[in-house]
C-alpha cells in the first residue's frame, strides 16, 4: 500500500514533467524524481495502459523512446503540473523565507523568485477566502514596515507611506487612513482610504519603501466599507484590455506570478495565455523585459508597440560595443 501511495503522485506528475523536457534522458528524470532508472521505467510502462475513456490506441499516453532518452507524444490532457497542498506550499514558504533572511547567501534573487512562486502556489491551493488579522512574517520588506502598519491599524492612525503601483510602474506618496489588515493568496495587505485617491485601496505590505504613523487619528469616511475579497482578489473590470502572450520555458513564471483568464500548453514546454490588462505601457514593459521569452500574439496594436520598442531601442544601441 505505501508503494501504491508513493507512485500514484510521481505518476501524475511524470506527464507534465516529461512534456516541460522533451528528450530527457531516462536517468536524469529518475534522478530528479529520486527512484532507481529501473523504477522510472516500470512507471513509464504503467503510463503506456493510462488515459482517457474508451481506452483505445489514440486514446492511451503515448511515449517516445530514442536510446536513453524519453519524450512524450500523446498527453491525454494530463498536461498540469499537480497544485501544491496548503500544507507543502506553507512549509516551503516557511523555508524560504528563513532562507532569504540567512546571512551569506550568494543567489538571493533566485530564492526570491521562488518565493513569489511558492507565496502564489499558497493562495491557490487553498479555498478562495481572507484571512483577517495580523498576518506573519514575510519578505522582502521594508524594515519597520509591518510593525507600522500594525500600531497604526490597532491604535487608529493615519498613516504617510512611499508606495509602488506596479500596474503602472510608479512611485507615489500617500496619506491613507487604516482600516485593517489583510492576508489574501499568501500575501499581506492594507486596506485603507487613500486621501490622495479620495477611495478604499488595497495595498501590498512588501511594495511599501518608506512608511511613517502621523499623530492625527485615522477618519476614513462615513461611506468608507471594506471590500468583499471572498471570491478572490483580483476581478476583471470593463476597461481592461486582453492580451495572448506565448511564453518560453524560462518566462512560465509570468502565468504564476500575474493572474491569467486561461493557460495552454504548447510543444517544447511552451505555453500561450490571455492576460488582463488596464496600462499599455506596463504591458510593453513585461514583454520587452524578458528578452525575446514572450511573443505577443495579440492583439495588433499590442504586438505592434512591442515591435517598436523594440527597434528604438536597437536603433539607440548602434553605437554601443559589440561584444
Amino acid at each position: 500500500m505505501r508503494s501504491a501511495t508513493e507512485r500514484l503522485p510521481r505518476l501524475l506528475a511524470l506527464v507534465p514533467y516529461l512534456l516541460s523536457r522533451p528528450g530527457i534522458p531516462v536517468a536524469d528524470a529518475a534522478a530528479d524524481f529520486g527512484v532507481s532508472e529501473q523504477q522510472l521505467r516500470r512507471d513509464l510502462e504503467l503510463l503506456w495502459m493510462c488515459g482517457l475513456p474508451g481506452y483505445g490506441p489514440g486514446d492511451l499516453i503515448d511515449l517516445s523512446f530514442e536510446s536513453d532518452t524519453v519524450t512524450v507524444t500523446y498527453d491525454a490532457g494530463m498536461n498540469r503540473p499537480l497544485r501544491l497542498t496548503a500544507s507543502e506550499a506553507t512549509a516551503l514558504l516557511v523555508a524560504l523565507r528563513a532562507l532569504a533572511e540567512t546571512p551569506g547567501i550568494t543567489d538571493t534573487d533566485a530564492v526570491q523568485r521562488a518565493l513569489a512562486k511558492v507565496e502564489d502556489a499558497v493562495g491557490q491551493a487553498r479555498p478562495a477566502g481572507v484571512v483577517v488579522g495580523l498576518a506573519g512574517r514575510e519578505g522582502p520588506m521594508a524594515p519597520g514596515v509591518r510593525e507600522a502598519v500594525q500600531e497604526a491599524t490597532t491604535g487608529g492612525r493615519a498613516l504617510r507611506m512611499r508606495y509602488y503601483t506596479a500596474s503602472r510602474d510608479e512611485i507615489s506618496e500617500r496619506t491613507v487612513d487604516p482600516m485593517r489588515l489583510l492576508l489574501i493568496d499568501g500575501r499581506s495587505y492594507l486596506e485603507a482610504w487613500c486621501r490622495q485617491a479620495e477611495g478604499m485601496r488595497l495595498f501590498r505590505l512588501d511594495r511599501i519603501d518608506d512608511i511613517e504613523v502621523l499623530p492625527e487619528p485615522a477618519q476614513p469616511p462615513p461611506d468608507a466599507h471594506p471590500a468583499d475579497f471572498s471570491e478572490g482578489l483580483f476581478r476583471p473590470a470593463p476597461e481592461q484590455r486582453m492580451a495572448e502572450l506565448e511564453l518560453e520555458p524560462d518566462a512560465r513564471w509570468v502565468a504564476e506570478y500575474y493572474p491569467v483568464d486561461d493557460l495552454v500548453e504548447l510543444p517544447g514546454g511552451r505555453a500561450r495565455v490571455r492576460m488582463r490588462y488596464s496600462d499599455r505601457s506596463w504591458m510593453v514593459r513585461l514583454v520587452l523585459g524578458q528578452g525575446g521569452r514572450v511573443r505577443v500574439s495579440g492583439p495588433d496594436d499590442l504586438a505592434c508597440d512591442v515591435r517598436q520598442r523594440a527597434e528604438e531601442a536597437l536603433t539607440r544601441a548602434r553605437h554601443l560595443p559589440s561584444t
